[in-house]
């Protein structure tokens, strides 16, 4: 039997519609069976930021750090005063605060919105596995945790994830810097990251003038890696910035990180994760750069998968891309040839994937 068989006590996702309602009304989304330390949000229907907070960094006006911007946390591109903030955490979901304008990021009226939740550990603790002390809130059950800290310039230095188990994937942010994103993959080669606010493939330190996060290979720290010319912190350890990380270990039934070769065909590639998944976002890391493609069985219940949301833009929900995937009872099946998601060639291939469980494999159906 998987160590989890309830998926949606660890993960899950959530879809409303906006109500609007004036400045400062306040509205409570509600549906989770866990208290979310992690929640990413996008509106569907309208072209604005990803929003990203969580319960170690703290929510409220200023802590948002969007996946398709390099903004830092306390002056995010879209203002949290003028359309609205992510205002509590609460034991089943989280409290909405409208700004003083259209309220766009999380309740305008007649707007469809999504959140990607996770539960991590509560309250933060410290860690001081690592040379660098850092906050982490860990659920070694589920794989995840949430990791804060200052950087201090060292190429060097680690860093305490709190998981007892060697990361599958981290991606990490400045959090008072303006440098991108950093992704490290357990797929990814070594000395290279993936970067989440574009479409950038797999890339050395020394094409993008950073540091990098370095090979996953540790059950308590992860690193950056001096290896590479230049071998430097930039973006991932630099001396007086703050950063946060999101770290995930794979848990078997429950959560998945791999790659797949695409085959360019409608009947594409299968990939088996040993469940029925929630939640599947892919990436292309070959030099011609692809979308982070994200996928749910939320705002598709029915196969197939074709309403597609990108980490990297602002963009609005589309099924321009045709019918995607099907989410099936131990995995998901390519339908499309496009290159964000099949390509066949090098170019665009392989593809890395993260994906979490609806139902193990034991107790799923595909729809």
């Amino acid at each position: 039997m998987p160590a989890i068989t309830k998926p949606n006590q660890h993960f899950d996702v959530l879809t409303w519609s906006g109500t609007g309602g004036g400045s400062g009304a306040t509205r409570s989304i509600t549906g989770l069976n866990f208290q979310p330390d992690l929640i990413w949000e996008k509106a569907r229907s309208s072209g604005t930021n990803h929003q990203l907070l969580d319960s170690v960094r703290g929510v409220g006006q200023n802590k948002v750090l969007a996946s398709n911007s390099v903004g830092t946390e306390p002056t995010p591109s879209n203002t949290e005063s003028l359309y609205g903030w992510l205002s509590a955490i609460n034991s089943d979901g989280f409290t909405l605060t409208n700004g003083t304008s259209t309220f766009d990021n999380w309740n305008k009226s007649g707007d469809t919105y999504v959140g990607w939740t996770w539960k991590a550990g509560g309250t933060a603790v410290t860690n001081t596995t690592g040379t660098i002390s850092s906050q982490v809130s860990a659920n070694p059950t589920a794989g995840f945790s949430v990791v804060t800290w200052t950087g201090n310039g060292v190429t060097a230095a680690t860093v305490g994830h709190g998981l007892g188990a060697v990361p599958a994937m981290i991606i990490c942010k400045e959090r008072s810097g303006t440098d991108y994103w950093h992704v490290k993959h357990k797929s990814t080669t070594t000395n290279t990251n993936l970067y989440l606010n574009v479409t950038n493939g797999s890339t050395s330190a020394a094409s993008v003038g950073d540091g990098v996060l370095s090979d996953l290979s540790s059950s308590t720290t992860f690193g950056f890696a001096t290896a590479g010319s230049p071998a430097n912190v930039v973006a991932v350890n630099e001396n007086g910035i703050t950063n946060v990380a999101y770290c995930w270990s794979e848990i078997p039934g429950y959560s998945s990180f791999g790659s797949y070769t695409g085959n360019s065909s409608t009947d594409g590639t299968f990939v088996y994760l040993g469940f029925r998944p929630r939640f599947v976002m892919v990436k292309g890391t070959g030099s011609g750069g692809s979308g982070w493609q994200m996928q749910d069985s939320s705002r598709n219940t029915y196969n197939p998968e074709d309403a597609v949301l990108r980490a990297d833009l602002t963009n609005i929900e589309t099924t321009a891309y045709g019918n995607v995937m099907d989410f099936l009872s131990n995995g998901f099946k390519l339908r499309v040839t496009d290159t964000n998601y099949n390509s066949s060639s090098t170019t665009y291939g392989p593809y890395i994937y993260m994906a979490f469980a609806e139902n193990p494999f034991k107790f799923s159906n595909a729809r």
